[in-house]
């Protein structure tokens, strides 16, 4: 069995993108994660259980992680509950830098990892301070409770959102992926105005937040993220019929581009560096 390898960094740090994010071009997200599990010394795991692809997926990151300089990746592929409490699968992740969770369904991740000894050796190696990343429903299943199923559309509305148990390496957060792109923000809001404790993370495709403890994280990549904030919102959630529009009134929105860091337990933006093509000009013309 592998030793459990020490991480680049002690500190706990998760990857989390939103989709679809460069492979092919500058792969500028990928390259970064690969430089935080270390690099050409990194230790990789593919875990593709999302994927109904999950030949093609392997290939496809095996390929990218070592054009950006990385060894070929390990694979963590387990069907069912009674493979995620394999030893050899275990000694993997306990031996790894990074892993990375590819997309797919969440809910098969749910099924087969969570409360596993797989799912307990992730929590390992996040705590030991190696990189944990994940994609789509691979960013979905890094909250503590994940959209697993919903409508998607601008309107928020009842009852149009499944949520289910995610791994909960971030808490108090409930994270949705493709945000954008898919019109995602009726269902994050929904989901949020009926449980306001929970702060809401939505992730444009090719970007993605590096979340380091569980104090902040640094928006990266070409879109943005958007942070809903529910506590003191008025809604009448409680009471509308299934399918009927929600009153919320009073949420707290943030939209964070690239360079934005934002303070998780605050709930607020912490710092932003311009790093725009037009930064400069902007500069310039302040001065003016």
């Amino acid at each position: 069995m592998p030793p459990r390898t020490t991480s680049p960094t002690t500190e706990p740090t998760l990857f989390i993108i939103g989709g679809a994010e460069d492979r092919l071009g500058k792969a500028a997200l990928l390259r970064r994660f690969v430089r935080l599990a270390g690099g050409r010394g990194s230790r990789l795991v593919v875990i593709p259980t999302a994927s109904s692809f999950q030949q093609e997926v392997v290939t496809a990151y095996g390929d990218v992680f070592r054009r950006l300089g990385a060894a070929g990746p390990e694979v963590v592929n387990p069907r069912s509950r009674a493979d995620a409490q394999d030893p050899r699968l275990v000694a993997l992740l306990d031996a790894a830098t990074g892993i990375f969770l590819t997309g797919g369904s969440q809910l098969k991740l749910s099924q087969y990892v969570l409360g596993t000894p797989l799912g307990e050796a992730v929590h390992r190696a996040h705590a030991r301070g190696a990189v944990v990343g994940g994609t789509s429903a691979g960013a979905s299943i890094m909250s503590e409770f994940m959209i697993s199923m919903g409508e998607e559309g601008l309107t928020p509305r009842q009852r149009v959102a499944q949520m289910s148990h995610g791994l909960g390496l971030v808490k108090g957060v409930v994270i949705d992926q493709h945000f954008a792109q898919r019109t995602r923000y009726g269902r994050l809001m929904s989901v949020t105005a009926m449980s306001p404790d929970l702060i809401g993370i939505g992730i444009d495709e090719d970007t993605a937040i590096e979340v380091h403890g569980a104090s902040h994280f640094t928006v990266r990549g070409s879109g943005g993220v958007f942070v809903l904030d529910c506590r003191a919102a008025v809604s009448d959630a409680p009471d509308v019929r299934r399918g009927a529009p929600l009153l919320v009134s009073g949420a707290v929105i943030h939209q964070l581009p690239a360079g934005a860091v934002f303070d998780l337990a605050g709930v607020r933006l912490l710092d932003f560096t311009e790093n725009h093509p037009d930064a400069a000009v902007a500069k310039e013309m302040a001065k003016a």
